[in-house]
């Protein structure tokens, strides 16, 4: 993902935001991210994505996702859809 490329789409958070609110909050769990603009809290898509950021900031690593905005999204609306998600999305968005 580019910096500019929204993380939390219902509340429109990009990963340059949460990469900011890391290294300045330097929050201890990741659930505290929700801090950032409430990134997290609407339909719960982006939880195990943002959990893979704050273990990549913990590490010192700077956080990314491996996945194109467009297969992100698409993956999303399958979520929403099926209430499942796709276990190929979150493991190639965190390789």
């Amino acid at each position: 993902m580019d910096p500019d490329d929204q993380v939390c789409l219902c509340f429109r958070v990009s990963l340059r935001k949460i990469r900011t609110f890391l290294s300045v909050q330097n929050p201890p769990v990741a659930s505290l991210i929700s801090e950032c603009l409430s990134a997290g809290t609407g339909c719960m898509w982006c939880v195990p994505f943002l959990k893979h950021l704050h273990a990549q900031h913990q590490r010192g690593e700077t956080p990314d996702l491996n996945i194109s905005p467009e297969r992100y999204a698409d993956a999303r609306l399958t979520y929403h859809k099926t209430s499942e998600r796709d276990a190929a999305v979150i493991r190639d968005a965190q390789s």
